[in-house]
């Protein structure tokens, strides 16, 4: 754990390890069958003795749960299902005492259709202060019958949607990248702007250590409105290429925060608040203009979520990354799961030689190798909590949970689902709660046994009381991970390739002091020979002195 009053560590999140919580899956307190804070604040000694330093709170704010929160109706009080400020101010307070960071949710880019500003908008007059608060704009045709524009929602759909005037009649259109529930604010209203300079103090002066910023790249639009290319190839086109996404202007609203949350930060006296983008953005060279001296502190790294499981993509990924970063002086941020993406124990299972998955895997897909997948997803990790930098853990995945992939369309809550009539079977499958002891009801989720979403059978045999203790268990790896890279600076390291054959990823990472760390992981079809020196952690059991295929190991070398 870190002294938050250690003064040497003011930049602690140079090398983070961050572990995200998705409140209603962590720990349900009142048996209503959804997590709250005070389960959090029951569980949080759980992640101290896991070795993390902070913990990310997904959206715990009022709001009518649209989007399982990212759709807030009130950005100053916690929604009832969860608790209330008190119970955020105690879980805050706890966390402080086990030497726990907390980083809380963000959303700007849109409020809930809830919100009060939104409400006054679609009382007011087209032209009014109320509306210009968000992009309302009159449609095309002959009576403003059709769309301002050929917008897209990431939700599926238009991404604009028709009010009626007060008077009844049809009137203007709103933006919505994301579900009709979830306007878009205009950024360029200074109102708005001044709104969430408010919202990140108060949180601030509550305690809270740090800020995820939702859809980070997506705040300013580009003017005019234009249409969006059709042909935008979103694999190999700059971000940018879209009006919606990373326009220049949001680095305007990320110095000015930058320069608000540098207020709380008292030289020699207590360590920096942060701000982290989520900001889906490619080239790395894009992304990392977010992170600059005067920005924000991270990015997560996608691309690299993103990346096959083969050697050569893998080091290709992870080079252009570290070079895009230390290009601005900023550390590089690691991630290989989250709550939008299908959890790497399962994903990584699919055939290297097909796109990794990163929509939703349902009933109907091909099903994941769940032996393959967890193999894979151990020596994904091993690799990553070697990586120079700032790492994020997703809830569960270090018990090594997979994939909810066969639930049924009727328990499914993601919009994505409902607005792509199925097509896309949303997110909930990396949302399911997760467990905490085997022979309790709901595997200890909650008291009544009752869960917003099923859980898997296997979530039992993988609670952390079956694999407390017991050597080779997912959750005892990461611990010694998390040990293992504290004791030898792992993340403040240098690294440097080695070249071990085209089928082996190998790289010395040299820390503070000259430690050095050899990372190896072999990728090709037969057991390799370890390099001589000490074995620190394998991702699995090795064969002999070899190293099986889809395993990785640390060895201090000798």
């Amino acid at each position: 754990m870190v002294d938050r009053n250690d003064t040497t560590h003011d930049d602690w999140w140079r090398d983070a390890v961050i572990y995200q919580v998705y409140p209603r899956s962590w720990a349900d307190s009142d048996g209503d069958g959804i997590g709250d804070l005070p389960g959090i604040t029951s569980h949080l000694d759980y992640l101290a003795k896991l070795g993390v330093d902070a913990v990310w709170l997904s959206p715990f704010y009022t709001s009518p749960q649209n989007d399982a929160g990212y759709d807030v109706a009130d950005y100053r009080d916690v929604d009832p299902l969860f608790g209330t400020l008190a119970d955020f101010d105690a879980l805050v307070a706890r966390a402080h005492e086990l030497g726990l960071r907390v980083i809380v949710d963000l959303v700007p880019n849109h409020s809930s259709s809830e919100h009060e500003w939104f409400k006054a908008a679609l009382a007011s007059e087209p032209g009014s202060p109320e509306r210009a608060r968000y992009i309302f704009r009159d449609g095309q045709g002959e009576n403003g019958e059709l769309p301002p524009n050929n917008w897209q929602s990431t939700f599926g759909g238009p991404a604009w949607t028709r009010v009626d005037n007060p008077d009844g009649t049809p009137g203007q259109w709103y933006l919505h990248l994301f579900d009709p529930t979830q306007p878009d604010f205009d950024w360029n209203n200074p109102e708005v702007q001044e709104e969430f300079r408010s919202v990140l103090r108060f949180w601030l002066d509550r305690g809270v250590d740090g800020f995820r910023i939702d859809v980070a790249h997506g705040l300013h639009k580009a003017e005019g409105l234009p249409d969006a290319p059709t042909d935008y190839d979103i694999a190999n086109e700059a971000t940018s290429l879209q009006p919606m996404w990373d326009k220049p202007a949001v680095h305007e609203v990320y110095r000015d925060w930058r320069r608000l949350v540098d207020e709380y930060r008292v030289e020699g006296k207590d360590a920096d608040r942060i701000l982290v983008a989520e900001a889906w953005v490619v080239p790395d060279e894009a992304l990392a203009k977010y992170v600059r001296p005067d920005e924000l502190h991270q990015s997560f790294n996608f691309g690299y979520l993103m990346t096959p499981w083969r050697a050569k993509d893998q080091r290709d990924s992870i080079t252009a990354a570290l070079a895009a970063a230390t290009a601005v002086g900023a550390p590089q941020t690691w991630v290989l799961s989250n709550h939008d993406v299908p959890r790497h124990a399962s994903r990584l299972s699919y055939d290297i030689d097909r796109p990794t998955r990163v929509l939703g895997i349902g009933p109907d897909h091909p099903q994941p190798d769940p032996e393959l997948g967890l193999r894979r997803a151990r020596a994904a990790t091993t690799v990553m909590l070697a990586l120079p930098g700032s790492a994020y853990l997703y809830q569960g995945e270090e018990l090594g949970l997979p994939e909810a992939t066969t639930l049924p369309p009727e328990v499914r809550q993601d919009p994505t689902f409902v607005r792509t009539n199925g097509e896309d079977v949303g997110r909930d499958g990396c949302r399911v709660p997760v467990p905490w002891h085997a022979d309790q009801p709901a595997f200890g989720f909650s008291p009544t046994g009752e869960s917003w979403l099923p859980q898997p059978e296997v979530y039992g045999d993988l609670a952390p009381n079956r694999q407390e203790g017991v050597a080779g268990s997912t959750l005892e790896l990461y611990r010694r991970l998390l040990t293992v890279r504290r004791k030898y600076g792992l993340g403040h390291g240098e690294l440097h390739w080695q070249d071990l054959g085209d089928d082996v990823l190998a790289f010395m990472v040299v820390a503070d002091g000259g430690r050095r760390v050899l990372v190896v992981t072999n990728f090709g079809p037969t057991p390799i020979d370890l390099p001589h020196g000490e074995l620190l952690v394998a991702s699995g059991s090795l064969e002999g002195h070899r190293l099986p295929t889809d395993t990785t190991a640390w060895v201090a070398p000798g």
